[in-house]
């Protein structure tokens, strides 16, 4: 059986479901601006958090690059000291002498030669020594560099 309506309670449905469709629709709307809110605040911590990255990398590039102009200006320092103390042994303004002894056997003749004497080098034995010792130096400063780089920057 069909129940007939009146026209007050068809506007009355009409109004609810209206009233019905518009708190979902509301609600629909109200949970999508939540995500997105949510989402807004996910990027904007993650570019926090890239730029603090991009930052702290860049402040390792400055110390490493103080780091290099330091033993970089001290190992100048050290190849300009040893060039001029080559210069000199070959100029012939120093020269390069090894202290050292002899050990006789006390059985044979007496000879001219004492314990206590000095031994002086060739010029180009003396050349020689001075690329070693270059070469020991740079070593070295490359080492104190690479332990400074590993104490400072690899923590």
């Amino acid at each position: 059986m069909i129940i007939p309506l009146r026209p007050g309670q068809i506007v009355t449905g009409l109004t609810v479901s209206v009233i019905i469709v518009l708190a979902i629709l509301a609600s629909h709307y109200r949970s999508n601006y939540y995500k997105a809110i949510k989402k807004q605040r996910e990027f904007v911590q993650l570019a926090e958090a890239r730029l603090n990255t991009i930052n702290n990398m860049q402040r390792q590039q400055r110390e490493v690059a103080a780091l290099d102009a330091k033993y970089m200006k001290e190992l100048n320092n050290a190849r300009h000291e040893n060039d001029r103390l080559r210069d000199d042994v070959a100029t012939g303004r120093h020269r390069l002498r090894i202290k050292g002894t002899c050990c006789v056997p006390e059985t044979s003749a007496s000879s001219g030669m004492g314990n206590g004497g000095t031994v002086e080098l060739s010029r180009e034995t003396g050349s020689t020594l001075f690329d070693i010792r270059a070469e020991i130096i740079n070593d070295q400063h490359k080492l104190r560099f690479l332990q400074d780089y590993i104490r400072y920057q690899c923590q």
